[in-house]
């Protein structure tokens, strides 16, 4: 049958053209995992690595997926790309069901694995670019194009001709970036961007989605351990956990129902008592340096313009809460209501 007839028939007709440009339904993947037990024994097992996950994500979102390791983030995004094909329910990217039609797919994602590259490791990063030109059998206008757009907004220009095996791992990232975006993907698969980045690098990248996502409209998939790239880039955010959907909502809202906080370091010119300030309290205090914490929900600057006016204040920053400590207190808060 007729792949179009099929989502047509699963999930309606307006799914390619219509908000849900992702959409999942009960979808499931089970491994079977072989545990050795003993001198030429073993036994099976099967691990549940997504469970039951439903969600639909509209054309041009930008959507954060988290979860602390093993919660099965990866591997949704496998199944979303055709990588792996999924044990159970249904899945559809533009209309289109990934491990069915994953080369058709592939002209219309693109994919960034933060500790994988798909770039050759002994050519310049231009080889690269070349390759995928041709392997994606992109125009030359709309290719040319597209690799001066990136080329500028990423900052790549004298990375051009040096081997890949030479760059910095921000500057590699960057590269990968481009390289998912050369033949204009209309979704883009984020796993991990920015891991192991500086601080620099991290702006950059952060910089480049937004404008991304603004100027050219791509729906972009986020996973990370980073709530900054979540909280600077994306409206929503899905939390998932043991392979199950825990939350889906604004960032805003996590911390509400987690009760997470964020940590302001402080530090002074001298010496003083614990800093006393509305909506905050001192958790550590080490000589000039002290430590806040003060609801994650809250905006920092009153806090940080309080502070500033009664104190003798030299430098500070601001420290998200831990994404497995937002969870846990989520999973404490539901044990109790």
């Amino acid at each position: 049958m007729d792949t179009q007839t099929d989502t047509q028939k699963d999930f309606g007709p307006a799914d390619d053209h219509g908000d849900d440009f992702i959409r999942l339904d009960g979808v499931e993947k089970v491994f079977d995992v072989r545990k050795k037990t003993g001198f030429m024994r073993s036994e099976r097992r099967q691990v549940r690595a997504v469970d039951s996950i439903s969600f639909a994500v509209a054309r041009g979102e930008m959507v954060g997926y988290i979860g602390p390791n093993g919660a099965g983030k990866s591997t949704t995004i496998k199944m979303l790309t055709g990588i792996l094909t999924p044990s159970g329910g249904r899945l559809r990217v533009a209309g289109i069901d990934p491990s069915r039609e994953r080369t058709r797919l592939a002209h219309r994602i693109g994919v960034v694995f933060g500790q994988r590259t798909t770039l050759w490791w002994d050519l310049p990063l231009i080889d690269s670019y070349r390759l995928m030109h041709r392997m994606y059998r992109i125009p030359d206008a709309r290719y040319a194009e597209n690799l001066d757009r990136c080329v500028e907004l990423l900052e790549l220009a004298e990375l051009l001709d040096v081997p890949v095996r030479q760059l910095s791992l921000g500057q590699r990232m960057r590269g990968d970036i481009a390289a998912a975006l050369l033949h204009d993907p209309e979704v883009l698969y984020l796993d991990e961007p920015t891991i192991g980045l500086d601080v620099i690098s991290k702006a950059k990248v952060r910089e480049f989605l937004r404008h991304l996502n603004a100027e050219q409209g791509t729906t972009v998939l986020l996973t990370t351990h980073d709530l900054t790239d979540i909280e600077q880039l994306c409206r929503r955010v899905m939390v998932i956990d043991h392979g199950r959907l825990m939350y889906d909502g604004p960032l805003t809202g996590l911390h509400e129902i987690g009760e997470s906080e964020r940590t302001l370091v402080v530090d002074l010119e001298r010496e003083l008592p614990p800093i006393e300030v509305e909506s905050a309290r001192v958790v550590k205090v080490e000589g000039p340096r002290q430590w806040l914490a003060f609801p994650a929900a809250q905006s920092a600057a009153p806090l940080v313009a309080r502070i500033a006016a009664a104190y003798p204040l030299v430098d500070l920053s601001v420290r998200e809460p831990d994404i497995e400590a937002v969870i846990s207190r989520m999973y404490a808060e539901k044990a109790t209501s």
